[in-house]
């Protein structure tokens, strides 16, 4: 049987926060590697953090503004994985998850 793929989407509170300092990026950074290496079999595609953009729906193309939200999604990435459960223990572990006021949201991408 092979592994199924997950969407993990980034979420944070919006709102302005202080950029964290050097050494706190350092020791991020630390952690990230750690997770990138403990993982690296799972992780299909890092993907990024998402800038502005647009909705598309029955009445055209918006660029905005939108409605206010209390969460913003920052980024993205896919993860193989033999269950949702799985997933999201990696998703758990990510050190984006685990700064205050962030969560991560993990889906299955279905295939026909």
């Amino acid at each position: 049987m092979s592994q199924k793929k997950y969407l993990c989407i980034q979420r944070s509170e919006s709102g302005e926060c202080e950029p964290p300092s050097p050494d706190q990026m350092q020791e991020m950074y630390t952690k990230f590697q750690a997770w990138m290496k403990k993982f690296e079999a799972n992780i299909v595609d890092l993907g990024g953090k998402l800038g502005d953009g647009g909705v598309v729906n029955s009445g055209g193309a918006l660029d905005g503004p939108f409605t206010e939200s209390k969460e913003v999604i920052g980024g993205y990435m896919i993860v193989s994985a033999d269950s949702l459960e799985e997933a999201m223990q990696i998703a758990q572990e990510s050190p984006g998850g685990a700064m205050p006021g962030s969560s991560v949201e993990v889906r299955e991408i279905s295939t026909p």
